[in-house]
């Protein structure tokens, strides 16, 4: 079968590290299931793994990909959950010290078929296209939980999302507005604050941009870039939700400030099964989609992951087969 996969890791030069050709078929081992995929969607996880970051050598060649949406043995629509736990785990997979995500140590989605734990199959609301679910799992899912479960947002507070157009700062906008926050966001690009704005956000800003009042959270996914403003960001008592640092640690960490005004800094890692069902259910019930940059086959991934790779997008990059 087809698939796009990590044929050696290349921390300089991840795309060099990518093979698209064929794999041998999957074979579902005890209570996993065969997934057809028809979609699966792009994440920055997947540059992270030609580079060798999450992915050991010993474990090449490996199939990229955490997000599908398919055709399972049955015949039926599903979407497939990326966070695999241990069998033995009961409750928040998430914390499952021995959890990973699909294409860190099991075959990932950028292929024709992928097996996964059959608890993993979740079926795809048919209001949503397979395109469409396939942008859910991992960067929509994360911002539902940075939200809702670990930031405890609420209708009529005010977010400042850092960041205007990667795929989780997408869902951030989205998501907010559709439940009542007002949402704040910065970018460097023009663009990019220009269609953050038509995707709801209230306004847009430049990064380290003196803002009109402070903001009961931030969502941050940046890092270091970003850190010192998003601490600043906050009225006292506020929240500041991190679930990434592309740009690396904050140095410094602003401790005084954040003893002193009583912020709190919580981690959000990816989100569980019930989760994804409750976003799925939201979204079809506020007729609210994932905002889709483009989509390609999937034997032109190389493509999809230089767009993800050089950062000129808006929203999710999606996969075909």
């Amino acid at each position: 079968m087809l698939a796009a996969y990590a044929a050696r890791l290349a921390p300089d030069d991840p795309l060099s590290a990518l093979e698209v050709g064929e794999r041998p078929e999957p074979v579902p081992r005890d209570g996993w299931t065969t997934v057809t995929v028809r979609a699966a969607s792009i994440n920055h996880h997947d540059l992270w793994s030609l580079r060798g970051q999450g992915l050991s050598a010993d474990a090449l060649p490996m199939t990229l990909g955490c997000d599908a949406a398919g055709i399972d043995e049955d015949g039926a629509e599903v979407v497939v959950h990326a966070v695999i736990s241990d069998d033995a785990w009961r409750g928040d997979e998430t914390l499952d010290p021995r959890r990973s995500l699909l294409s860190e140590r099991h075959q990932g989605t950028f292929a024709e078929r992928v097996t996964v734990p059959r608890r993993n199959v979740l079926p795809k609301p048919p209001e949503l296209s397979f395109e469409q679910a396939a942008c859910l799992p991992t960067a929509w899912l994360t911002a539902y939980r940075m939200l809702f479960t670990r930031g405890d947002v609420k209708p009529g507070m005010t977010v400042l999302v850092q960041g205007a157009g990667g795929g989780v700062a997408t869902a951030l906008i989205v998501l907010g507005s559709a439940s009542g926050v007002r949402v704040w966001v910065t970018s460097r690009s023009e663009d990019k604050r220009r269609q953050a704005l038509q995707l709801g956000a209230e306004q847009a800003f430049q990064p380290g941009a003196r803002l009109p009042e402070r903001v009961d959270a931030v969502m941050e996914t940046v890092g270091r870039a970003t850190w010192g403003h998003s601490v600043r960001a906050l009225k006292p008592g506020g929240s500041l939700v991190i679930s990434g640092i592309t740009s690396g640690d904050p140095t410094p960490a602003e401790m005084t400030r954040v003893f002193f005004l009583q912020l709190s800094v919580i981690g959000s890692t990816m989100g569980t099964r019930d989760e994804l069902e409750r976003l799925m259910r939201f979204c079809v019930e506020r007729d609210i989609r994932p905002l889709i940059h483009g989509t390609l086959p999937l034997s032109q991934a190389r493509e999809g992951l230089r767009t993800m790779l050089e950062g000129e997008f808006v929203g999710k990059l999606v996969l075909t087969s």
